[in-house]
């Protein structure tokens, strides 16, 4: 038996023994999902039992070192950790912008100290982060925020503000972009971290097409950050902010490879009516659904090869617009391929039996999936100008 095959005897058992059944079934709403952080309420006895298995294994970060509140894995051991969650229908014991964005700018740019102090926090779930990048004006275009910082000798003052800012009013801290530097548009950006409690911060919810929404307006008055409170160097935030979009590009490209979800047609063919072959009855969707199943398919394929040339140093730094861009067309045109299917019931916004209208809203939420992250026409222009060498207008 290989060291491979063999530790992936030893996560079969350990995963046995720890992940509660009632963390294998699905998601069905979003108390289901664990954020973490100073106020998060545990739904239930067993979310909290996973979380803690997992945070004492190291596994909410796998292949965080250990010092930072990692396990230490290689990226074979990462996939084959993730490979055999999946294989249970293991929920993910901590979502976190933490673990899916700040956390590897940190490892990257942090001293040892800011590691230390931020990194084991973030893999326990003790701090819940949002992240402050666009503001009204200045949404792809970053390098145009107004957002302010003031020396102030030991610390900055911060007045402006930050838009689309995801769950920052559940949020503990923020990673934001302020300008330091008036005099200079691309060197003058410090990526800063602050509490969200601090005196001069607060939050206004955005409400959107679908009922509902993560987003926030936010709004520094007067706000003091230490000088302490800052990663990579003074005015050169712009450097981490661009590594750190690279990840956040990948985190929203996983909507496309659908989850556990192993075939929409498959899944349409249980809810809808079958024709005496065992298929879906509707020919014309099922041809469409197995289109779209072929793409996932492949997209899932191209995520394995980017994700282990990533892990590796040899994907282009471009390579994140790409799967971003594609990954969002595809959830699109599953939610597309979900309302066609589900007919007039699709279309119901409030009743039990369709779970508030889960389905409409869920679809109307795509809609933003195209814009936050960098929007698909920014990354178009990406993947035209830096892969495929094409001139410029």
């Amino acid at each position: 038996m290989s060291e491979l095959d063999a530790f992936r005897a030893e996560v079969r058992d350990w995963l046995e023994a720890n992940c509660p059944a009632e963390m294998r079934e699905p998601v069905r709403d979003e108390g289901d999902v664990c954020w973490g952080g100073r106020n998060w309420v545990f739904k239930n006895d067993a979310q909290k039992a996973w979380l803690d298995a997992c945070v004492a294994k190291g596994y909410t970060v796998p292949d965080w070192p250990r010092p930072y509140g990692g396990a230490g894995l290689t990226p074979e051991q990462t996939k084959v950790l993730k490979q055999e969650m999946k294989r249970i229908h293991a929920r993910s014991p901590l979502d976190s912008f933490g673990i899916w964005m700040l956390g590897p700018a940190l490892l990257q740019f942090g001293t040892e100290e800011q590691k230390v102090e931020y990194l084991n926090p973030i893999a326990r779930g003790e701090i819940r982060w949002c992240q402050g990048y666009s503001e009204p004006g200045s949404g792809s275009d970053l390098v145009s925020l107004q957002t302010f910082g003031e020396d102030k000798g030991d610390h900055w003052v911060v007045n402006g503000s930050k838009i689309w800012t995801s769950y920052a009013d559940k949020a503990d801290w923020i990673f934001c972009l302020v300008r330091t530097d008036k005099a200079n548009k691309y060197q003058g950006i410090t990526f800063m971290l602050f509490d969200m409690a601090s005196k001069g911060v607060t939050t206004k919810p955005i409400l959107l097409i679908s009922g509902n929404s993560p987003f926030c307006e936010t709004f520094f008055d007067d706000v003091e950050v230490p000088k302490t409170q800052f990663i990579g160097e003074v005015n050169r935030g712009w450097d981490v902010a661009k590594y750190l979009l690279g990840h956040e590009r990948e985190m929203i490209s996983g909507g496309g490879a659908g989850g556990d979800m192993v075939s929409i047609g498959g899944a349409f063919a249980k809810a809808f009516g079958k024709n005496a072959a065992g298929e879906l009855d509707d020919p014309i969707l099922r041809a469409e659904m197995a289109a779209f199943d072929v793409d996932v398919f492949a997209y899932r394929a191209m995520g394995e090869r980017f994700m282990d040339m990533w892990k590796t140093g040899r994907a282009h730094p471009a390579s994140s617009n790409m799967m971003k861009y594609v990954g969002t067309e595809l959830n699109k045109r599953r939610h597309e391929l979900v309302m066609s299917g589900g007919g007039s019931e699709a279309l119901e916004w409030d009743s039990e039996e369709t779970k508030g209208g889960a389905r409409a809203r869920g679809w109307l939420r795509t809609k933003a999936n195209s814009i936050e992250g960098g929007t698909s026409e920014v990354m178009l222009n990406v993947i035209a100008k830096r892969i495929l060498d094409l001139p410029g207008a």
